[in-house]
């Protein structure tokens, strides 16, 4: 699938540690911070709900390597898949402004 700008997978940003917990490489894209904001609240949702890839996958009509990827941080969402998702679960997974990184501070 084509990218919308020249970004990486999120994960390729990784500075130290394992995804979705690690420190992301400075200058990293906001992409990289929203995909892992989003693999983070998909790993809380999924514990929370008992879901596997599989359950959820068939809850969603997506494939189970669909959401390993989005989990992984390997593929950013369409909107489609982020709707399914968002839709098995009943609440937001967006991040939303609160994945921004922290601004540097102004002289």
């Amino acid at each position: 699938m084509p990218r919308s700008s020249n970004d990486k997978q999120p994960r390729d940003y990784v500075a130290d540690g394992t995804w979705p917990h690690a420190v992301l490489a400075p200058g990293a894209p906001v992409s990289a911070y929203y995909g892992q904001s989003l693999s983070r609240n998909l790993e809380r949702a999924m514990a929370s709900t008992g879901h596997t890839l599989r359950s959820l996958a068939e809850a969603t009509g997506l494939t189970h390597s669909t959401v390993s990827r989005v989990l992984n941080g390997k593929v950013m969402p369409d909107l489609g898949t982020l709707a399914r998702l968002e839709a098995a679960f009943g609440f937001q997974l967006w991040p939303g402004p609160a994945a921004l990184p922290p601004s540097p501070p102004k002289p």
